[in-house]
């Protein structure tokens, strides 16, 4: 164990964006993939019908900015959405989770014209058309299956109450056990991660249960307790003080990026405040955001020995024609709602209509036995295959997958254990095809972050 096993590749970035489907950004691309339906005109085909039988129509985004707080990826909205593998759920899981909020926007799509950098990224490097999200549910459950192969329980994006650990730990242990360097780099002030990573530890769950109360006694805090993803090493609180020695701000990826002396594997995140594509951001942000990362990379010293792996954490709500296949239950822990998990809570809060509310997004199956919907994904690399398009099945466990064959470590869950990882995209055998960077578009905007 860890003896590498993979010498073409010395660095591996993941940049995971949030909250878009595959169709939503890539369902215009023309003669690549499996984008969205088209008929006779060249105009997406797709409908969904609301719950009076109203036939909702595919449309073009009117803007970049997102409406705020729709769509829904909540875990029951996605199952809503999912209909048994209909995919015709889009339009009543708004109706039926979100009453009063606009139900079409879930069946709204982006194009080359809105995107042009992201569009130039998936023509020119290996571009996946089955990459899809770890569950039906929302980003703290597919992040956590980035980063340890199972959500752990976890299904939705609340706080409050998660004091858990895997029994196999996460991937960062896995890399620190031998000795393979790893960073998230983060958009986050020194003090501002620490207090709330601290805040997470189980000795000062105290303050979570505190936010939960105010939740109840206060709806109108909700948006604010219901705490935004800081890292995504911070999804597991517990390994707060394993992860704390290797979170760096995101200018020091920059100069790692440029100098060539990144660690072995690099998550980018983005602010996400601001950047990460989530509703009601710009995507055009975002897409800045992601495009000074990829060529910063590119244009990087390490470049030559470097894998990018570029995606999204879940859907977002937005509507995606493909049927998520069957997945391998990740472990024997079965999903459970924040009032499960935590049955002081479940008491406390009982009749308040706070809990209704998490009973309402927490409604659903209990097991992790499919996956989630399709995601943007393209694999950057100087060994990539130019123009390729990959139907190979994946999830964010392929990321799993792929750093465990390099250093030959051992699989977390029955999940990465039987993933695929992502080499069908590279071709080792051969001079690297794009040992001098492409030119890719520019973005629509330029990010002007840190």
């Amino acid at each position: 164990m860890g003896a590498d096993r993979l010498p073409h590749v010395e660095h591996i970035v993941i940049v995971m964006m949030e909250n878009h489907s595959y169709d939503n950004y890539f369902g215009m691309l023309d003669s690549r993939g499996d984008g969205l339906p088209r008929d006779a005109q060249g105009m997406p085909s797709s409908t969904n019908k609301a719950e009076d039988g109203t036939v909702v129509q595919m449309r073009h985004f009117q803007g970049t900015r997102q409406k705020s707080d729709v769509p829904t990826q909540s875990w029951h909205a996605s199952h809503i959405q999912w209909a048994d593998g209909r995919c015709d759920g889009f339009v009543q899981s708004i109706e039926r989770t979100l009453p009063g909020r606009d139900a079409s926007i879930p069946m709204t799509y982006w194009d080359e014209e809105d995107l042009p950098f992201y569009y130039g990224l998936a023509k020119t490097f290996p571009l996946a058309t089955r990459w899809f999200s770890s569950c039906l549910g929302p980003t703290f459950p597919n992040r956590r299956f980035l980063i340890s192969g199972t959500a752990h329980g976890l299904i939705d994006d609340l706080p409050f109450g998660m004091v858990d650990y895997p029994a196999s730990g996460t991937i960062f242990d896995l890399l620190s056990a031998h000795g393979i360097s790893w960073v998230n780099y983060h958009h986050l002030s020194p003090v501002r991660v620490s207090w709330r990573l601290l805040s997470r530890a189980s000795g000062l769950n105290v303050l979570r249960v505190l936010g939960a109360l105010l939740a109840a006694v206060f709806p109108q805090l909700v948006p604010a307790l219901e705490s935004k993803l800081q890292t995504t090493a911070g999804l597991y609180p517990l390994g707060f003080l394993r992860s704390i020695n290797h979170l760096r701000p995101i200018t020091s990826f920059w100069q790692a990026a440029r100098a060539g002396k990144l660690p072995a594997v690099s998550i980018v995140d983005p602010d996400f405040g601001t950047c990460s594509e989530e509703n009601p951001q710009d995507i055009h942000v975002g897409e800045g955001f992601a495009a000074k990362v990829i060529n910063a990379v590119m244009n990087g010293k390490g470049w030559p020995k470097t894998l990018l792996i570029w995606l999204y954490d879940e859907h977002g709500g937005y509507f995606d024609h493909v049927d998520p296949p069957p997945a391998v239950e990740p472990d024997d822990v079965p999903g459970h709602s924040l009032l499960e998990r935590n049955p002081f809570l479940r008491r406390l809060l009982s009749f308040t209509s706070y809990a209704k509310q998490i009973q309402a997004a927490d409604d659903g199956p209990t097991t992790y036995n499919r996956l989630g919907f399709r995601v943007p994904a393209v694999i950057v690399s100087p060994y990539a295959r130019p123009g390729y398009v990959t139907n190979t099945v994946y999830d964010h466990t392929s990321i799993l997958k792929l750093i465990e064959r390099k250093w030959n470590l051992p699989p977390l869950t029955r999940r990465d254990a039987a993933a695929m990882d992502p080499l069908d995209a590279v071709d080792f055998d051969n001079p690297p095809y794009f040992l001098t960077p492409p030119p890719l578009p520019a973005p629509a905007r330029q990010w002007h972050g840190q």
